[in-house]
Order: C-alpha cells, then sequence, then structure tokens
C-alpha cells in the first residue's frame, strides 16, 4: 500500500514554489500536513484537507468563507489520486480564481511523482524479494515451492544455468556494481551476493563464452577477482544447487592447494575436489599422511607435484624442474625414502596423488 510521506510531500511543495508565487501544502490520508513552504504550519490540521477528505471532491474556499471559519486561508484544496485511491490533498493559498489553473497542474504534477515514487518502490521490493528467493534457491533451504513465486517474478526457474562462483578479496567493495553488471550485460542470469567474498553467478546457457576474457574485463573495470570456478550446466534446480556447492568447494581447494589458478574448470579438477571435501575423514587423513611427511621440503613436494603434471614423462618433467633425468631420479628416490611411497608403484602413486589433493601448500 503505497503511503504519501513527508520526503515526498516536501519534495512536490519544493517543486511548485520554485515556480508558483503562493504557499502550497501537501496534507496526508489524515490531513495533516506533512509538506508546506510554512515550515511552522507542519503537522497541524488542515480544515479544507478534512473537507476533501470527507468527500473525495475539489474544495474551494474563497475570502469570504475563510473569515467565517477559525485559522483558515483561502485556496484551492485538490484530492490527491493514485490507483483510483484518495491518499492526500493538496492546497494551494489564494483566491481560488487566481490559483485554479495553477492547483491543477501541480496536482497532475504531484500525482505523476508519487506514481514514479511508487514504481521505485516497488522495483527495490521486487529486487530485493528476488535476491532473498535466489539465495534460497540456492544455497538455502529453499524447495521447489519456491519455484512458483520465481516464475511470478520472472526469473525463468526452468532454464538451463550454468554455475559460476566468483571469489573476490576479502576486503572488497565493489561485489554489488559486478553483480549489476553481469545481470545486465547477461540475459536471465541469477546473480547474487550473498556470502562475504563470494558471487554465485548462475548463467542461462547459450553461446559458449570466454571466461578469461571474462577475467579480463574485470581487470579492466578494476574489480579484482582472486579466481573464478565454473561448472557444467545443469538442468534443473537440485543439479544446480550441487554444482553451487562443487563450485565452493573448488574455490576453497584452489585457494589452499593450487593458488596459483584464477580460472578454475571442476571438469579438470573433479577427483581433487572430491579428496579435498573428504580430507578430515579418518581414512583420508591416513592417506594423506605420505605427503604430510614431504612438508617442509620444498624441493620434494615440487618435484612430485611436476611428476603428476608430465604424466610420469622423465625427460619432461625433467626439463620442466631445471634439472638432468639423473637427479629427478634421485628425487623421487628421496620421496619414496621419505614418504614411504615409490612413485614407481601404481598403488603408491595413487596414494602421492590422492594426499597432494588433501594437503594444504
Amino acid at each position: 500500500m503505497f503511503i504519501l510521506d513527508q520526503a515526498l510531500a516536501q519534495d512536490i511543495v519544493d517543486r511548485a514554489m520554485a515556480i508558483l508565487p503562493c504557499n502550497v501544502n501537501v496534507m496526508d490520508y489524515m490531513g495533516i500536513i506533512i509538506g508546506s513552504g510554512e515550515a511552522q504550519r507542519l503537522y497541524t490540521r488542515h480544515e479544507g484537507a478534512q473537507l476533501v477528505l470527507a468527500n473525495s471532491r475539489v474544495v474551494e474556499i474563497d475570502s469570504h468563507t475563510a473569515r467565517q471559519l477559525d485559522g483558515v486561508r483561502p485556496g484551492v484544496n485538490l484530492p490527491l489520486m493514485l490507483d483510483h485511491k484518495l491518499v492526500g490533498v493538496l492546497g494551494i493559498t489564494g483566491e481560488p480564481a487566481q490559483v485554479r489553473v495553477y492547483a491543477e497542474l501541480v496536482k497532475m504534477t504531484a500525482e505523476m511523482l508519487m506514481e514514479h515514487r511508487r514504481q521505485q518502490a516497488d522495483q527495490q521490493w521486487r529486487h530485493q524479494r528476488s535476491e532473498d528467493l535466489l539465495s534460497r534457491l540456492l544455497l538455502g533451504d529453499g524447495g521447489l515451492h519456491l519455484l512458483d513465486e520465481a516464475e511470478q517474478l520472472g526469473l525463468q526457474p526452468q532454464l538451463s544455468r550454468q554455475a559460476v562462483v566468483i571469489e573476490l578479496p576479502a576486503n572488497a567493495v565493489y561485489a554489488g556494481q559486478l553483480v549489476t553488471w553481469l545481470n545486465g550485460r547477461y540475459a536471465n542470469s541469477w546473480c547474487v551476493s550473498c556470502e562475504p567474498s563470494l558471487v554465485y553467478w548462475c548463467r542461462a546457457t547459450g553461446k559458449d563464452r570466454d571466461d578469461a576474457l571474462l577475467l579480463e574485463q574485470f581487470d579492466a573495470q578494476r574489480w579484482h577477482v582472486s579466481r573464478m570456478a565454473t561448472v557444467e550446466p545443469s538442468s534443473d534446480l537440485a543439479s544446480l544447487r550441487e554444482a553451487c556447492t562443487a563450485a565452493r568447494d573448488l574455490l576453497d581447494y584452489a585457494r589452499h592447494v593450487q593458488p596459483q589458478h584464477r580460472l578454475l574448470r571442476l571438469a579438470s579438477h573433479r577427483l581433487a575436489v572430491l579428496f579435498w571435501r573428504n580430507r578430515h575423514d579418518c581414512l583420508a587423513d591416513s592417506v594423506a599422511e605420505p605427503v604430510r611427511r614431504l612438508q617442509g621440503n620444498g624441493q620434494l613436494l615440487d618435484t612430485l607435484r611436476a611428476w603428476f603434471d608430465y604424466s610420469g614423462e622423465s625427460q619432461t618433467c625433467a626439463d620442466a624442474l631445471g634439472i638432468h633425468r639423473n637427479s629427478l631420479r634421485y628425487r623421487l628416490e628421496k620421496i619414496a625414502e621419505v614418504s614411504g611411497c615409490d612413485p614407481y608403484r601404481t598403488d603408491d602413486l595413487l596414494r602421492l596423488y590422492v594426499g597432494l589433493q588433501m594437503v594444504p601448500r
């Protein structure tokens, strides 16, 4: 329900009196002056407005009539209407014959301002409600019963979407700007910032997007993005929620294990994220023990990572490390000695790989 408040009432008065040579009053639905060119009259009862409210019609008071009433001045008082409802009264002080035309023009302007304010309030409500609804749908306890409301708000929940989670620095103040930019640039986006430093963006699937270029565009806007994780498209809400969780876990994994990467795709790190999720399990903890024995020896850990990065290709791995193949073999033997797992044996190699995904750098 629209309520004519003091701020809007005074704005109407100020706009009108910047042009008119007479005083203007705006009264609320109870006939109390809430906007006036005469500050001393604010929050007093206006007798002319009382008559307008009682009869829902224009009330004109000339000098002769005003002298017969207590504290009443000549003027024209008009009902302010919104959606065919009486929400307030506009009063123009002066002889009716002289201010009648002005009054009609100011009334029209006032009603246009009220309609504009109502539209702004409605848009703000829809925006806030949409954000709250999306937060519940994607991350909270919201279930399928919220889909009808999402449809009514024009959120198109039936569309296939791809989950993207964007991580910002802890002190970033531009999350709202980034959300607005994404929503304006990509049609049918669901984009909310409901956790510190994280923006959840569920973009409608369609043409392929260059995410590396997108990161460059963020940088050009001076919106530093620490890293961005993407998941394969989801066809329904349940899988989209799971995708958002997976993307968040992927960012957490990258933050601790592969901090050098800014753009990550779950398709390339699915196994690693699975192990990272379960790193606190007692069995997982024992699996990671051999790698923990290597902590404190950065050279051996870097060698082990390179061994996996280059799929055990000795010459390629040695070249990447800038060492001779014999030096590589010596380091691998040292890894086996310290960790108790031989990188040349399949079972031990798997244990080393899994452990490497669960131990932060």
